[in-house]
């Protein structure tokens, strides 16, 4: 537990009250460390940091300690296949086998927004793989290429938790000589000195907060042979306790930063695909990506859900009081959102991780404090 006065960070005149929600989930023995930042309309409203970048409590949280935001990932990595789809490279309604000629096993119908809403049938493997397959993506999209789906494809939306990346990634290296994470750091990050990272530098990994895991498994509803694929088989997911791990692109689930980096890359969900008033995608692409393709019941995750093209609605108001919004969840907590309403984005990260695969309860409170401000 740490107290208030061990919050660090800034919090504008009248926004006392986030402040006070950040440090009360430390007050409740809530965290180990944590970060949460909130811009409206490019102005810093709250940047926020406390607690431990350590399991050992030796280490403190900086306002420059970065740490693995999980799922919150597709929504930045969308951006860039937006990007693309604005300079005519990509068209979210052409079939994905139209880049990608390998995609099959009965996915050949599946368009490239249908397979980023998470309708392509392929959120896991039912049948063993080498978990070290996603640590190496053109292997792993190879399988995914050549793997039939577990549902018809564009009937229901099925969570894609890790798949997604490989897909998206894919996608990216089939149209552009650059990967996905070069593009992101070298036309948006670096230009606009946004701390975040899908393929984290050997020179950053000093800075990376560790992760305390949940000690409870996520409530996913009665067992299926989805959910299985996409969470709950030996090989579901890669070893990401090493460096490998940080260093290799995985754009659905890798990406590294601060909380204020997070909360800057979701401006562009919250003013029409710009970031410090530079368009990102182009209006025409950023229009494809946000337009909702799939709502309601999903087949992988436990609850409603509402999908765009690599980023989440929020018609069940898990991301604010505003439906017209967006956002996205990462495993253990972590959260994005923007609302175009208001030209506001958020983001919270943290190291102690809970079980709860949307609406983390510390999260929620920060949500909360941060619209009674508004």
């Amino acid at each position: 537990m740490i107290e208030a006065s061990q919050i660090h960070g800034f919090a504008a005149p009248g926004f006392e009250g986030v402040r006070a929600a950040f440090a009360q989930n430390f007050a409740e023995a809530k965290e180990l460390g944590a970060a949460f930042a909130a811009v409206r309309d490019g102005e810093i409203l709250c940047n926020l940091w406390g607690g431990h970048a350590d399991r050992a409590r030796t280490r403190a949280w900086a306002a420059d300690t970065l740490v693995p935001v999980f799922s919150a990932t597709k929504p930045i990595a969308a951006l860039i296949v937006a990007r693309l789809a604005g300079q005519g490279l990509i068209d979210y309604e052409a079939l994905l086998a139209q880049y990608w000629p390998q995609w099959g096993a009965g996915k050949e119908g599946v368009s490239v927004a249908q397979a980023l809403s998470h309708q392509a049938g392929v959120c896991g493997f039912l049948e063993p793989i080498d978990p070290a397959l996603w640590l190496d993506p053109p292997a792993l999209a190879a399988a995914l290429a050549a793997l039939a789906p577990l549902w018809p494809p564009g009937s229901a939306s099925g969570y894609h938790p890790l798949t997604w990346g490989y897909i998206a990634g894919e996608l990216v290296r089939r149209v552009s000589p650059r990967s996905l994470g070069s593009i992101l750091r070298e036309d948006i990050c670096a230009p606009l000195a946004i701390d975040f990272h899908i393929g984290l530098p050997d020179s950053e990994h000093a800075r990376v907060a560790e992760i305390q895991r949940p000690t409870e498994f996520p409530e996913l509803g009665p067992l299926t042979p989805m959910k299985r694929a996409a969470f709950l088989t030996r090989w579901a997911a890669p070893d990401r306790s090493g460096a490998q791990w940080r260093q290799v692109e995985i754009p659905s689930a890798n990406g590294h930063g601060t909380a204020l980096a997070m909360a800057r890359l979701y401006q562009a969900y919250a003013d029409g695909g710009k970031i410090d008033g530079q368009d990102i995608t182009g209006p025409s692409a950023f229009a494809a990506l946000t337009r909702i393709r799939i709502e309601g019941p999903d087949l992988v995750l436990p609850s409603l859900q509402s999908f765009g093209a690599g980023v989440m609605g929020n018609a069940y108001g898990v991301y604010g009081p505003n439906r017209a919004g967006f956002g996205h969840s990462g495993w253990g907590g972590s959260m994005g959102l923007a609302d175009p309403a208001q030209k506001l984005s958020a983001a919270y990260v943290m190291n102690r991780q809970s079980n709860k695969l949307q609406g983390d309860p510390r999260a929620q409170r920060l949500i909360a404090a941060l619209y009674e401000a508004i």
